[in-house]
């Protein structure tokens, strides 16, 4: 539970409410006053003034209808932007050694999962069976043994602890 005093609530929402302003305005390269008007207006992310209905962003007082069709391209120029440079970041990813030492684990699949952003061993043992029966070429069974191969230096390390 935290408790606040309603002068420190107010304080920390003005600084969150400027922080918001600050990213529209870097972000969706707005002046001040559109970025202040989106964030009054209930607005906290680019997705949201990407892909809220139109007519949300247009019951806006001070947005007409071009102002809204500009605000709405921009924020899904910056998102395709974003999955663009990630796609690329991932898709440069090299596994990580103790990944590829993996009981099970071969360098295409190592390559494979790196370029999906699991690069390490412990990122591999933090997924879920689903969530590597997504690739082709690992079923159920494969995934669960990758998982728990991962997943091996966990056990050995609370057992050790003994």
């Amino acid at each position: 539970l935290n408790v606040m005093t309603e002068q420190a609530a107010e304080k920390k929402s003005e600084g969150e409410s400027a922080q918001l302003v600050q990213v529209f305005k870097e972000q969706l390269d707005v002046d001040e006053e559109v970025a202040a008007i989106l964030v009054q207006a209930g607005f906290s992310t680019i997705e949201e003034v990407a892909y809220v209905p139109a007519a949300e962003l247009a019951s806006i007082e001070e947005f007409d209808e071009d102002i809204v069709k500009e605000l709405r391209n921009r924020a899904r120029d910056v998102l395709l932007t974003q999955a663009i440079a990630t796609e690329e970041q991932s898709s440069d990813a090299e596994p990580a050694e103790d990944l590829l030492q993996v009981e099970g684990m071969d360098d295409e699949l190592a390559a494979t999962l790196a370029s999906r952003g699991i690069v390490t061993r412990e990122d591999l043992a933090e997924q879920a069976i689903d969530d590597l029966t997504e690739i082709e070429g690992i079923d159920a069974g494969r995934a669960g043994e990758l998982i728990m191969a991962a997943r091996k230096h966990w056990f050995e390390a609370s057992g050790a602890a003994k």
